[in-house]
């Protein structure tokens, strides 16, 4: 590779919808050092309105260039042609770029995303204005679990509908922690925040620490095997959240997922494509559960199932 005088990042950019953002955001981020950035034009009502982001989105990663550029940006292309057969991608844009004011730059991206009735994603560095909504802070570095994507949208949004104030909640792959704290800013009595990855759990925690729910919080490493074990506090719940990819939810109801749901209790499914949705609610019937509800953003559906109450003979 010929680089310019001055070099010091390779800024790699793809150009998508809000559907596939916070996957290619991901990718982006196990490879860059500075976090990622993710670009989108927002529109305003009126002097008040906190804007509603609309269009494509513009997602930024950026590699030092150093002896691990060439290995890096390898093993980056490769994860980006996985996604590509899961989901077309187009070919990313690759420039050389001097060094900048880096937190400057990547803070200016972002913006309060409204949620539901009653929530609000804040970036973690902006100052709560407007009180009549619980603001859920996160710091969108993190790339998973930002808000910005359209199955993490309807999570919360249904987070929301089926919080039972006073009541705990389960979070299966729990990534940032979003819908943990979100759950707790609506009143749920406790959060059991799980996940496969020991820096998502890390995450978490500190996310329920900077959003002043942590005491409430209980995070670990594991997910639906682990906590039927009696590993944590809770086995089960009247809330369960799981919004992750649907042929992991699929082999998670193999694997006794529905056993998480105390009877009459419901879980939230997400992180479905609309032509999944048929297969993760016929998996969710065979273990036990009924449908409610679904509800669908762009090519993305969330399912509610509910688990029947204990009927005395």
């Amino acid at each position: 590779m010929c680089l310019v005088d001055n070099a010091k990042w390779l800024e790699i950019s793809l150009t998508v919808d809000g559907e596939l953002a916070e996957a290619v955001a991901e990718i982006l981020d196990r490879y860059s050092a500075n976090g990622v950035v993710v670009e989108q034009n927002v529109k305003y009502n009126d002097a008040e309105d906190l804007g509603t982001p609309y269009g494509p989105m513009k997602v930024y990663g950026y590699l030092a260039i150093d002896d691990q550029l060439e290995d890096k940006r390898a093993k980056l292309e490769q994860a980006l042609f996985y996604l590509n057969a899961i989901r077309p991608l187009p070919q990313p844009v690759i420039k050389e770029i001097a060094d900048q004011n880096w937190m400057a730059a990547w803070k200016k991206h972002y913006n309060p995303i409204v949620i539901g009735k009653k929530l609000i994603i804040l970036p973690a560095w902006i100052e709560q204005t407007d009180f009549s909504r619980l603001a859920v802070k996160i710091d969108p570095s993190m790339a998973f679990g930002t808000g910005t994507h359209p199955s993490t949208q309807l999570c919360l949004e249904l987070t929301e509908d089926y919080t039972q104030v006073g009541q705990p909640v389960i979070d299966l792959g729990c990534g940032s922690g979003i819908l943990s704290i979100a759950a707790l800013k609506l009143n749920a009595s406790h959060a059991l925040a799980v996940d496969i990855d020991e820096e998502s759990v890390r995450s978490t925690i500190e996310a329920c620490e900077a959003n002043d729910v942590a005491e409430r919080t209980e995070g670990g490493v594991g997910s639906v095997e682990e906590i039927r074990a009696g590993k944590f506090s809770l086995m089960h719940a009247p809330v369960v959240l799981a919004n992750i990819l649907a042929p992991v939810l699929i082999r998670l109801f193999d694997g006794g997922m529905a056993d998480l749901v105390s009877p009459g209790g419901v879980i939230i499914l997400a992180g479905i494509l609309e032509e999944q949705g048929a297969g993760v609610r016929e998996s969710a019937e065979q273990h036990g559960l009924t449908f409610v509800e679904e509800r669908h953003s762009g090519d993305w559906v969330a399912l509610v199932m509910k688990k029947t109450e204990n009927r005395e003979s």
